[in-house]
């Protein structure tokens, strides 16, 4: 379960957050969302694909992390095992909240921070302040701030992404068979990736509108994406070595 409050430096001033990544700290995530303004980074260590929420039937671009639900195969040693780390888990425990206000008698919504209390990463004993000895923030809650901000103008581009991508036909629903270490064939369902059929039959009308929107070089990078996915089977073979050798 999770407990959100809006943060703020008088009845948080004592808490800490834990650096550390690992499943126990809430780390756990077979994949999370990212848009397309940060493909370039995702796609040089983790494979791209989409996900659709059944509820809304909204798509959202995602990084894999895992072949299996609530698995990260990057976690190792309470570290990350990679140069980059997307935004949507760097910025865990935190969250982007919004408040209503009134100024002047006209009614606006602000965003602001909000930090889950019940999340494994947060203590008062262990960690990295989030706040000065006099109640300014700390570097570390600065870098936070950062990473929330960017992270909440990229997912809002992702809208319009999906929206063009639909438009053209160009998604279309995956499922990949991997040949594990143990004799299994594992088959991974549920995510939908780039059609490149329909892509190579666009018109050359289409492509330069692609293009100018900055959209065809992050289609060609959740494409290229893919290469990632045999890293996963590298990653999950070793684990179960690992597993083996241990019983």
């Amino acid at each position: 379960m999770s407990n959100h409050a809006l943060l703020n430096n008088v009845e948080h001033q004592h808490l800490k957050i834990n650096p550390q990544r690992s499943a126990q700290l809430g780390d756990g995530f077979w994949y999370s969302e990212t848009f397309p303004s940060e493909f370039k980074a995702v796609q040089a260590h983790y494979p791209i694909f989409f996900s659709k929420d059944d509820a809304t039937n909204m798509f959202s671009p995602v990084c894999l992390y895992g072949i299996n639900k609530d698995e990260n195969l990057f976690l190792a040693n309470q570290q990350w095992q990679a140069n980059y780390i997307p935004l949507t888990m760097q910025r865990l425990p935190f969250y982007i909240a919004t408040q209503n206000t009134t100024q002047d008698g006209v009614a606006t919504q602000d965003y602001v921070i909000s930090i889950d209390l019940d999340s494994p990463k947060v203590s008062t004993e262990q960690g990295v302040n989030l706040f000065l000895e006099h109640g300014g923030n700390s570097e570390f809650l600065e870098r936070m701030v950062m990473v929330l901000d960017n992270l909440h103008h990229g997912l809002q581009e992702n809208q319009i992404f999906i929206k063009t991508l639909i438009k053209y036909g160009l998604l279309e629903s995956v499922t990949l068979e991997l040949d594990l270490v143990n004799g299994v064939k594992h088959n991974l369902l549920g995510f939908y990736t780039i059609n490149e059929d329909t892509l190579n039959q666009l018109s050359h009308d289409v492509i330069a509108q692609l293009h100018s929107q900055g959209y065809l070089a992050c289609i060609y990078m959740v494409i290229a994406s893919q290469v990632h996915i045999r890293d996963l089977v590298t990653l999950k073979n070793a684990q179960l070595m690992l597993q083996k050798r241990a019983v």
